[in-house]
């Protein structure tokens, strides 16, 4: 834990035991003031933490899904089968996918599995240069790394494999059925639930390394929700429980089943399946890349990843990039 969130993780700590504390107890065990607590607690606060303080109770933490803990995920991971991954945690950083990037260049032989997951991010980022919403403690952000020894080429349609991995894991433990939003959405309720960011480094013929960042809303706090241009929901709107180590445990080992099949056959059988879950299945919609823009009826995807769409009795199959798909409002 770095110096400067030292008391601030472990009053954190303390609120995740649940119910009240006070500010004289915290104060105690840490060897600090009252004062100096209530400092550390206005600035979590400002981060995005639901802290609040009822007098002659103390403070306590509005927040069901816990805090990240490298060993609790390790057992986990272990008890489904998972043998590869090497998961660090982070309190707070400025992109989980950032920082994998960072460890790629630091270290080419980064091995597949190493997955970066953390309590708050800065700069947190979406597809086309948008801020992704990350408050502390509240969302999971996560990022994957992956090495592909065919290509560029051999990567695309990964994200449908990721799509299907989120799906896989929700499905497991909260018994949710999302749905896939091509390129990179996952959508419960059509609102959008989570997002994906692939970002590639290789050459178009050698080894390709892929970190793959996945955001997923548990307990959005109102702070942060205003600053989000579209309708969404969390995981706490649909589940009683939420554990995010499980969920970061069976979420890291669905994407290593999905990645092994996708090394193996590609999207011979999984794009039939994301096909089942497409959100804008047969709806009116609009693709476009800032350039030019097409409109017509989604009919899902080819067995490559690209989006097909029916525009004058015609199916045309459009790729990745900086691609946008919206369903046309009637």
């Amino acid at each position: 834990m770095k110096a400067p969130y030292g008391n601030k993780q472990a009053i954190l700590n303390s609120l995740n035991q649940g119910g009240f504390i006070s500010g004289q107890l915290l104060g105690e065990q840490l060897g600090i003031s009252r004062a100096a607590v209530g400092k550390h607690i206005s600035s979590l606060q400002e981060m995005g933490l639901d802290i609040f303080k009822v007098s002659g109770k103390g403070y306590c933490l509005n927040n069901n899904v816990g805090l990240l803990s490298s060993d609790a995920i390790k057992t986990k991971y272990q008890q489904l089968g998972g043998k590869t991954a090497q998961v660090d945690v982070q309190p707070i950083i400025d992109s989980t996918n950032s920082e994998l990037m960072r460890r790629i260049q630091v270290n080419p032989a980064l091995e597949s599995g190493s997955v970066v997951v953390a309590e708050m991010q800065e700069a947190g980022r979406g597809r086309r240069g948008r801020v992704w919403q990350s408050p502390f403690g509240t969302n999971l952000y996560y990022s994957y790394f992956w090495c592909l020894d065919d290509g560029l080429q051999a990567a695309m349609g990964v994200s449908i494999a990721v799509g299907l991995a989120v799906y896989d894991a929700l499905k497991t433990l909260y018994q949710l059925d999302v749905e896939l939003k091509w390129p990179n959405d996952i959508y419960l309720n059509k609102e959008k639930l989570a997002g994906v960011l692939v970002e590639l480094d290789g050459q178009p013929q050698g080894p390709c390394q892929l970190v793959i960042g996945i955001g997923i809303n548990l307990q959005m706090p109102e702070s942060a929700s205003q600053q989000i241009d579209q309708a969404w929901t969390d995981l706490s709107q649909h589940c009683q429980t939420i554990n995010k180590n499980d969920l970061v445990a069976q979420l890291t080992f669905s994407l290593e089943q999905r990645l092994a099949e996708f090394s193996e056959h590609g999207l011979q059988q999984m794009y039939q399946q994301w096909n089942n879950l497409n959100a804008f299945a047969k709806q009116y919609v609009e693709l476009s890349t800032g350039n030019r823009s097409w409109q017509g009826i989604c009919e899902g995807i080819d067995g490559l990843g690209g989006i097909r769409i029916r525009c004058d009795g015609e199916v045309k199959s459009y790729y990745g990039g900086e691609i946008s798909l919206r369903k046309v409002k009637s």
